[in-house]
């Protein structure tokens, strides 16, 4: 009896003592995870601060916030396979001490050209960084495990951004813009230590070459794609040069796939779609995130231009739905557990769908933060509800081996789906906003109308300067916004209902992804090493 008293504690020990290093695990990558999400938005807040302090344009203000993402979304792909054959630790470890040089660089920047180099290379960083994250998670943690620590890194992953862009908006308020890069910075430290001894190293071993003419395509469409989407609120979508990229974009995306389809090792082997658990998490994130990048494009001018918030107030007026977000996202595994992963997703895409018809009904000029609050608070449910499992499905449908390649798919359709959505349902806005606008101001001049019909910073900037007219250009641009926010949100409404149709007709199938050494040395001429030494 003693003896099994003691076999047990000694059983009892290693099973707390797994827990703990996976929880130490789960951590480092969280906090390197919260390091490049909060690079995203942080520049956001301080445009202003910007231009004045190195004396540039706005334009030029705007590419030190889009190259980031530029470089971020078109390197995923081809540096989560890199992870992938050269080790997972070591990949994270370097992109880590680039992302926080980069980092430390642009916070000292002395001129807008040095800070562009800077978030370029912040950008590379981070392309190692966030596929490596979720890779960790999926080739270490066993079972339901798992399922937890992919919900608190979607957590992580949906609600940082926001929660990053809130601490930014007070080091801009209270201190400077330099101040917004020692965040990282301090994250990226603890993570490279925290990494040192946590994170163990999985890779694997291909008898091919690895796909670089498959990488150019992908990052060469990935950046046409991301860049004409970015552009096309801004300049149009028949601007000529909008439409050129949209075009090279796509004939590399087929050129892509045609070149993948031959390869014998391919950056991304297309096949694993006929996995529908994939083509459903792949589908389910780009319109989810479409759906939350429209919505942010929205919000914020809503907040600061009809409510006359400050940026630091308009910020934190998106707290209640990030926190829901990540509250959903940690509890989405245990629902997923007890009414399937697919009901889970269409639960979520059902709350998001109820937060849009909100939003489009209750909104009001003059209504105030409580007319958006309920969608808001929908959508943060929804959507948090509905990403973990689609995260999951997508990680799922792909072999251990190609972890790397299958979290950067994840977040690179993530980034297709953010630009999409705000180019989309930016230019509805824009334009339901620019013909409302128009009919309401039938008896002032021509150039006021065409002023005031640029956008509702525009009308409100000339309205102090138009006499007895001055309250009906305020009054018609902020109720001219909210018509052409309506106008987005019921086109938003429709894709989610598409896609909740899609969720629940389309059932997952059983094709079973190779998982053991024995069926991926079959399947794909390669074996996976995985070993829990330090580097």
């Amino acid at each position: 009896m003693k003896k099994i008293k003691k076999d047990n504690k000694i059983v009892k020990s290693d099973k707390e003592k797994d827990s703990i290093h996976l929880r130490n695990v789960l951590t480092t990558v969280c906090i390197a995870l919260m390091a490049v999400i909060a690079s995203v938005s942080g520049l956001n807040v301080a445009q202003p601060d910007l231009a004045l302090d190195f004396n540039t344009s706005q334009n030029t203000v705007l590419w030190m916030i889009n190259i980031y993402t530029l470089t971020l979304a078109a390197l995923l792909l081809p540096l989560g396979a890199v992870g992938d054959r050269l080790g997972r630790k070591p990949v994270l470890i370097t992109g880590l001490i680039i992302f926080g040089i980069a980092s430390a660089a642009a916070g000292f920047s002395p001129s807008s050209t040095v800070m562009l180099v800077a978030r370029f290379f912040s950008g590379v960083g981070a392309a190692m960084i966030m596929p490596i994250t979720l890779a960790v998670i999926t080739s270490t943690f066993p079972g339901e495990e798992r399922s937890k620590a992919i919900g608190i890194w979607t957590a992580v992953a949906g609600g940082g951004g926001i929660l990053g862009m809130y601490l930014s908006a007070v080091l801009v308020d209270f201190a400077n813009w330099r101040w917004l890069f020692l965040l990282p910075v301090v994250l990226v430290g603890i993570s490279i230590l925290m990494g040192l001894k946590f994170i163990p190293n999985s890779k694997e071993k291909n008898q091919h070459t690895f796909d670089y003419v498959g990488s150019i395509f992908s990052i060469i469409a990935t950046i046409s794609l991301v860049y004409g989407l970015h552009e096309a609120p801004n300049l149009g979508l028949l601007n000529p040069i909008v439409i050129a990229s949209l075009i090279i974009g796509i004939g590399m995306l087929i050129g892509f796939v045609l070149w993948e389809s031959q390869h014998k090792s391919p950056l991304l082997d297309f096949s694993f779609f006929k996995n529908s658990g994939l083509s459903k998490g792949t589908i389910s994130l780009l319109a989810i995130f479409g759906v939350q990048a429209g919505i942010f494009i929205v919000l914020f001018p809503y907040f600061q231009a009809v409510l006359n918030w400050s940026g630091l107030k308009a910020t934190f007026g998106l707290m209640p739905m990030a926190v829901l977000m990540m509250f959903s996202s940690g509890i989405a595994p245990k629902l997923s557990l007890a009414i399937s992963s697919r009901l889970t997703i269409a639960l979520g895409v059902f709350y998001s769908t109820i937060g849009l018809v909100l939003l489009a009904v209750s909104v009001s000029a003059t209504g105030g933060y409580l007319s958006v609050l309920p969608g808001m608070i929908a959508m943060g449910i929804g959507m948090g509800l509905s990403m973990t499992p689609s995260t999951e499905a997508i990680t799922n449908a792909l072999p251990e081996n190609r972890q790397g390649v299958a979290s950067a798919l994840n977040d690179l359709t993530r980034e297709l789906g953010s630009a999409l959505g705000v180019a989309l349902l930016g230019a509805l806005v824009t334009a339901g906003y620019s013909k409302a606008v128009l009919k309401k101001l039938p008896d002032v001049s021509t150039e006021i109308k065409n002023s005031a019909s640029e956008g509702i910073a525009n009308a409100l900037a000339i309205a102090p300067n138009s006499g007895n007219q001055s309250q009906q250009i305020i009054d018609a641009a902020k109720q001219a916004f909210v018509e052409g926010w309506q106008q987005a949100m019921w086109v938003g409404v429709i894709v989610m209902l598409i896609l909740l149709v899609y969720v629940l007709i389309v059932k997952q199938n059983e094709k079973s992804i190779p998982h053991s050494q024995n069926e991926i040395n079959e399947n794909n001429s390669s074996i996976v090493e995985i070993s829990s030494k330090t580097i």
